[in-house]
C-alpha cells in the first residue's frame, strides 16, 4: 500500500472541530504549568504523555479543566492562540474554526474585553504572518449548566469579536440533555451565528436528533452514534449535515473501543458528509495529518480519495465562498501536481 503520509503532510487542509485549550502543545502546557506552581499539571513535556492518558470521558474532562486552569491572563490567551496557529501552519492547515470556551477563562478572572482582544490580536497575526485563517465557535461547557449558557450567550452576542461565526455546546453529554439549551441557541441563531453543537459521541442517536430539532444544528460535533439509527443517517445524508469526525479522540476517550470498530466507514457508505478533525490533538497524541492517515486506512483511500475528504471540510465550513474556492483550488492543484510527478 502506498505511504500517503508525505502526500497528506503537504495537502492544504481545513479543520472544523478543534478545541482552543485542547490544542495547547506540550511545550506550551509545560511553560504555563511552570508559571503556576499551584497546578498539578506536569512541567516536563515528556511527563505530559502519561498525564494525557485517559481512563474514560469523565477523566478526560477532569484533565482538560486542569489545563484550562493554566490559562490565567490575556497574555496567556494570546500566546496560546498564536502558537496553535503556528502548529496549524506546519500542517498546511489553511483555515480552522476553533472551538473556544470563553466562560472557562472569564470565570477564572480573565477580563472579558481582555479575552476578546487577545484572541482577535492572535487571529490577525496568524493570518498576516502565518497564512492561517482562524474563525471562532464559542461553546457552552455543558457540565457548567445554564449559568454558563447565559454567560456564553452574553459573551458571544454583547462582546462579539470579529472572527466569531458559530455557537456550540461541548463537555459531557451524559446527564446534560441538549433541549435545555434551546433558548440560548435561538438567541445566537437570531444574531446570525451558526449552530454547531457536539452530540452523539458518548450517547446515542437521540442526542443527535435533539441537537437537530431543538438546537437547529447545521453541523454535528462527532455524531458517531448516528450509525445506530438508519433514519437519522438518511436525514443527515439528504440534508448534507456534516459530521465532524475525530477518530483518535473517540478511542482516547473510550467513546469507541478500537479504531477497527470505528463507524467512519459506515457513515461514508450511508452517504453522510464527513469531515476529519483532531479535536484536542496534543492531549490525544495526534494532529490533523495523523487523523487523515487514520481515515485513509479506515476508508482504503488513495491520494484522490484523501483530497476529496479534505474538500469535504472546505464544503462544510462557514468560510466565505471566495475563500472556499481558493482552498479547494489549492487542494486540486496540489493533488494534480503530486500525481503528475
Amino acid at each position: 500500500m502506498t505511504d500517503l503520509h508525505p502526500f497528506i503532510a503537504g495537502l492544504p487542509k481545513a479543520e472544523l472541530h478543534v478545541h482552543h485549550v485542547g490544542s495547547a502543545s506540550p511545550r506550551i502546557v509545560a511553560e504555563l504549568a511552570g508559571r503556576h506552581a499551584d497546578s498539578k499539571v506536569p512541567t516536563d513535556p515528556e511527563a505530559l504523555a502519561d498525564y494525557f492518558t485517559f481512563t474514560d470521558f469523565a477523566h478526560f474532562i477532569e484533565v482538560y479543566l486542569s489545563v484550562v486552569d493554566l490559562i490565567r491572563t490575556p497574555e496567556d490567551i494570546r500566546l496560546l492562540t498564536f502558537e496553535i496557529a503556528r502548529d496549524m501552519a506546519r500542517q498546511n492547515i489553511r483555515y480552522a474554526e476553533l472551538t473556544v470556551t470563553p466562560f472557562s477563562s472569564t470565570r477564572r478572572g480573565i477580563p472579558e474585553v481582555g479575552f476578546m482582544e487577545a484572541i482577535e490580536d492572535a487571529r490577525r497575526a496568524a493570518e498576516s504572518e502565518l497564512g492561517v485563517v482562524l474563525r471562532w465557535i464559542f461553546d457552552i461547557p455543558g457540565e457548567a449548566g445554564l449559568a454558563a449558557a447565559e454567560e456564553t450567550t452574553h459573551l458571544a452576542l454583547d462582546l462579539r469579536p470579529e472572527g466569531l461565526i458559530g455557537f456550540g455546546l461541548g463537555g459531557p453529554e451524559i446527564g446534560v440533555p441538549r433541549p435545555q439549551f434551546k433558548p440560548y441557541f435561538d438567541r445566537a441563531i437570531a444574531a446570525g451565528l451558526h449552530s454547531l453543537p457536539h452530540a452523539g459521541e458518548t450517547t446515542g442517536p437521540q442526542t443527535v436528533w435533539d441537537a437537530l430539532t431543538d438546537l437547529r444544528a447545521e453541523r454535528i460535533g462527532h455524531g458517531t452514534s448516528s450509525v445506530g439509527d438508519p433514519k437519522l443517517l438518511g436525514h443527515l445524508a439528504e440534508h448534507r449535515i456534516a459530521l465532524e469526525v475525530c477518530p483518535t479522540s473517540n478511542i482516547a476517550t473510550r467513546a469507541v473501543a478500537t479504531l477497527d470498530e470505528h463507524p467512519l466507514g459506515q457513515l461514508v457508505r450511508a452517504g453522510v458528509l464527513v469531515t476529519i478533525n483532531s479535536d484536542d490533538p496534543p492531549m490525544f497524541g495526534t494532529d490533523l495529518n495523523q487523523e487523515y492517515g487514520v481515515a485513509a486506512r479506515l476508508l482504503d483511500l488513495d491520494e484522490r480519495g484523501v483530497a476529496a475528504l479534505a474538500k469535504n471540510a472546505v464544503e462544510a465550513s462557514f468560510l466565505e465562498p471566495a475563500g472556499k474556492q481558493r482552498i479547494a483550488g489549492e487542494i486540486d492543484t496540489y493533488t494534480d501536481a503530486w500525481l503528475a510527478r
